[in-house]
């Protein structure tokens, strides 16, 4: 019943209104690309006006997808708008946009550390993907799934479950790929867009990553700092992902990469593959995202971020050594 009723909430906010801007969190990945976009349709099919803006750029695989070069990289909101549609942002914050206070807010998010701060929340832990809630906002509008669309959110739902590898994917995960592709989505296209299409400059990022990384029992870890980045010709979007050929590693069940920034702190990814839940943990450093997948940033230098990580698991229960 809530489900329902703030799914329908956010519909009679946007029935209401009729200038919108639409964003997600800062350093957008598939699932935010692809619904900032698939939401823009949605407005754009019932006659509203929509903005679309993200504080970073689109990361160069999603730049393909239909109407991705709509998404203006900006720094601070400027203009009047009747709502601001947040999407995967646990606060204002997250995005990392400038001009978003006083607004009004509609809140949509799936992730477990999703919080209430909009004036419309609509927070679903269960869907695999915010993509799954914008494809459930467009059939309640009544809305047509173009080829277009379902583009957009069929490359949302197969990046943000880990290529349906990840906990939470269920039945309903598939039949919603299916629709998708049903509506027109090509997902042997979109697979090899997204898969096949990695810049040189990330290759020799992953082998200088992985000469480095680290193992302690079922735990792993890696990281670059910024004079292998400058090496590398590497941009902070290459670094998206590898902690994923960490996790890879037979009898590893967490995985932890490591990116230094310029401010001298580190970017954590965190990787689980279901016994440990590593959003609590990127939640004790201000961080979040999904049980299995998770972020957060933490000071230097790197022996002390790596501490201080690792002794977040212990106190939560885990034991490297012992699984």
């Amino acid at each position: 019943m809530q489900r329902a009723d703030d799914i329908h909430a956010v519909l009679r906010a946007i029935d209401s209104r009729n200038r919108f801007l639409v964003s997600a969190h800062a350093r957008p990945d598939g699932d935010a690309v692809g619904s900032i976009l698939g939401c823009g349709m949605i407005l754009e099919q019932m006659g509203k006006q929509a903005d679309l803006v993200s504080c970073d750029r689109v990361p160069l695989i999603y730049r393909g997808l239909p109407c991705a070069s709509t998404v203006r990289q900006v720094e601070r909101v400027e203009g009047d708008y009747d709502a601001v549609i947040l999407l995967e942002c646990d606060g204002i914050e997250r995005s990392r946009l400038r001009g978003l206070e006083g607004r009004f807010l509609i809140n949509i998010d799936h992730h477990v550390s999703g919080r209430l701060f909009g004036d419309v929340n609509w927070i679903e832990h269960g869907a695999c993907a915010v993509a799954e809630m914008v494809y459930d906002l467009a059939t309640l509008a009544g809305v047509r799934v173009t080829p277009e669309m379902a583009t957009c959110l069929y490359t949302a739902v197969l990046t943000d479950t880990g290529s349906f590898c990840f906990h939470g994917t269920t039945e309903r995960t598939f039949a919603l790929a299916q629709e998708l592709v049903r509506c027109g989505a090509d997902p042997v296209r979109i697979a090899h867009n997204v898969y096949f299409s990695t810049q040189l400059s990330k290759m020799r990022l992953l082998g200088a990553a992985l000469s480095g990384l680290q193992r302690e029992g079922s735990l792993a870890w890696m990281h670059v700092d910024r004079g292998t980045m400058e090496r590398c010709q590497a941009s902070d979007e290459d670094c998206e992902g590898l902690v994923n050929y960490a996790l890879a590693i037979q009898g590893i069940e967490v995985a932890l990469f490591f990116r230094e920034q310029s401010d001298g702190r580190y970017r954590v990814s965190l990787r689980s593959k279901g016994l440990v839940n590593v959003a609590a943990v990127a939640e004790a450093f201000g961080g979040g995202g999904h049980e299995c997948a998770s972020g957060c940033a933490v000071d230097g230098p790197l022996p002390l971020a790596i501490e201080r990580l690792l002794a977040q698991l212990r106190l939560r229960g885990y034991d490297a050594n012992v699984q």
